[in-house]
């Protein structure tokens, strides 16, 4: 599904930032866009800034179902910083939580999140419904194998007695002498 991303520009606070940069919204279905100017309120200006396919996959399924089970159900969008005439390009659009988090391990891609529509929540849950298939948990079972019953390797072979391996060096020093 083309899912249009819509970015708003902020004065800067610091004297380092110009201006900082949010994302505010998605828009399901849109047409392609680059940087269209939607909203000017003041000195927040709001831009279609890009608009990207939203794919699910059949293997994703536990993911979509831990986003759409959040207090606020969201879609995670991810920016790079650019050099080019726009700030940021955006890279992906995801309803995966997981996926999302897999992005901001890098510290490279700035992940925003944003609130997802109710009609985009029913299509997720209506691909989730018809695709997850619960894992069944299988415990691991550990060897019957006895391993108490042979003493293999046990303490340093250079040493005679077994009450000698736990000796202090200074102990056996004055043994050996």
């Amino acid at each position: 599904m083309p899912l249009g991303v819509v970015l708003r520009r902020l004065p800067g606070v610091t004297r380092w930032a110009s201006y900082s940069w949010k994302a505010v919204a998605v828009l399901p279905g849109a047409g392609p866009a680059d940087w269209q100017e939607l909203r000017r309120e003041g000195d927040a200006i709001e831009y279609h800034a890009a608009t990207l396919s939203l794919d699910l996959h059949g293997a994703e399924t536990e993911a979509y179902l831990h986003g759409l089970s959040a207090e606020v159900p969201a879609i995670y969008v991810v920016m790079r910083e650019s050099g080019g005439d726009h700030p940021l390009d955006v890279v992906l659009v995801t309803a995966s939580p997981y996926e999302a988090q897999d992005y901001t391990d890098s510290g490279e891609e700035i992940v925003e999140k944003v609130a997802m529509p109710e009609g985009l929540m029913a299509w997720v849950q209506a691909f989730v419904t018809e695709f997850h298939q619960d894992e069944v948990f299988v415990k691991r079972k550990r060897d019957k194998k006895r391993t108490d019953l042979t003493q293999d390797g046990i303490g340093d072979p250079r040493i005679a007695g077994t009450g000698d391996i736990y000796a202090s060096p200074a102990r056996q020093r004055r043994r050996v002498h």
